[in-house]
C-alpha cells in the first residue's frame, strides 16, 4: 500500500524511495514539467478523491471499460470482457479500492488479467492478489515490470493455460499467441513494444487493441467518409509522435491477417471502430506507408482473404 506509484505512468515500484521511473524515463514515455513525482495506493485510497467508474458497452451487455475518475496517470481504461465460462480482465489501471473489488465479484470476478504492454502494467499485483488470479504479460517486456510479483511464472509457447489458471501473480508467456478459456487469444504484435499484443474475443468477433494498434478520431465515426480517411494509426512513441517504421507496421498487419474480427476497442473510453474493423486496419496501414514516402512496399499487395 505504500510503495511508490509513479504519478505520470501509474506503474508501481517494489520500493518505498525511488528518484525516478524506469518507464518515464525511455523515450517511449515523458516527465511532466514539474518533474518526477510520486503517489501510494494508501495515500490515493485515504484521498476520498477517487473512485472507478463502470460503463456498459453500448452494443455488447458483457464488455465493460474500468475508469478511473479523476483521470489517474495516463488515463487508460480496463475493460472486464463478462462470459458464462468466466471473466477476462483486458489491461490494468493503477486505481483499486475495495468497491471495485466487490463490484467486479458480482459480475463474476476475473479468472485471468492480460495487460497489453508496459505502459498499462499499474498495481497489477494488487489486481492478481484481490481476485486470486494471474497477470499474463509478454516475456519479451519483463525487464518494465517495476514491482513484480512474489509468484512469477513463465508460460512457454505451446502450454495449456490451465496448467497457470490457479497462479497468483505475473506469468510470463512466450509465444506468439496465448489462449483463453477457448474463446480468447492474445496475440503479440509488436511495434510500440516488442511484446505489445491484442486480445481476441473470438465470439462476438471483437478486436482490443489497447495503443498497439491506435483508435484515431476518424475511425470512430467513419460513416460516409473519403477515400483516404484513416480509422487507425501506428507509433512507436504516442505522446512524443515517434512513428513506427513500415516494416513494423507491416509485421502488425501479418499478426492479425487470420484473425476474423468485426469491431475494434480502444486503450481509452470511446475509441471503438464498429463494423469492417478489419478491412479499416489494413486500409490505415496502407495508407500510413503511403504517406510516410512507401508507395511500392510490400504491404500495399496485402488484401483481406475471404
Amino acid at each position: 500500500m505504500d510503495l511508490l506509484i509513479c504519478s505520470m505512468c501509474g506503474a508501481q515500484h517494489d520500493t518505498r524511495f525511488a528518484k525516478s521511473c524506469k518507464v518515464c524515463d525511455d523515450p517511449r514515455q515523458y516527465i511532466p514539467p514539474g518533474g518526477q513525482t510520486w503517489t501510494t495506493l494508501r495515500s490515493m485510497q485515504t484521498s476520498g478523491q477517487y473512485r472507478n467508474k463502470f460503463q456498459m458497452d453500448k452494443n455488447h451487455s458483457g464488455l465493460i471499460s474500468i475508469t478511473t475518475v479523476p483521470q489517474v496517470a495516463i488515463g487508460q481504461r480496463a475493460i472486464l470482457c463478462c462470459t458464462p465460462a468466466g471473466n477476462v480482465l483486458w489491461d490494468c489501471i493503477t486505481y483499486i479500492d475495495d468497491e471495485t473489488v466487490s463490484h467486479i465479484k458480482s459480475l463474476g470476478g476475473i479468472e485471468a488479467i492480460v495487460i497489453s504492454h508496459p505502459h498499462y502494467y499499474a498495481t497489477s499485483v494488487h489486481w492478481a492478489e484481490a481476485f486470486d488470479c494471474p497477470v499474463y504479460v509478454s516475456a519479451e517486456d519483463e525487464e518494465w515490470l517495476m514491482r513484480q510479483a512474489p509468484e512469477t511464472r513463465r508460460f512457454p509457447a505451446g502450454e495449456i493455460w490451465l496448467n497457470y489458471r490457479r497462479t497468483v501473480g505475473h506469468v510470463l508467456w512466450e509465444g506468439k499467441e496465448l489462449n483463453l478459456l477457448d474463446q480468447f487469444k492474445a496475440v503479440k504484435v509488436g511495434g510500440h513494444f516488442p511484446g505489445s499484443s491484442v486480445l481476441l474475443w473470438e465470439e462476438p468477433k471483437k478486436l482490443l487493441v489497447a495503443d498497439s494498434i491506435m483508435v484515431v478520431p476518424s475511425g470512430v465515426y467513419h460513416t460516409d467518409r473519403l477515400p483516404g480517411t484513416t480509422s487507425f494509426s501506428f507509433m512507436w512513441s504516442y505522446p512524443n509522435f515517434i512513428p513506427l517504421p513500415p516494416d513494423d507496421v507491416h509485421n502488425i498487419w501479418k499478426a492479425l491477417a487470420d484473425l476474423e474480427f468485426e469491431d475494434t476497442h480502444g486503450a481509452f473510453w470511446g475509441r471503438d471502430t464498429i463494423g469492417q474493423s478489419k478491412k479499416r486496419l489494413l486500409e490505415s496501414a496502407q495508407i500510413y506507408i503511403k504517406y510516410a514516402g512507401y508507395t511500392d512496399h510490400a504491404i500495399h499487395k496485402e488484401t483481406i482473404k475471404e
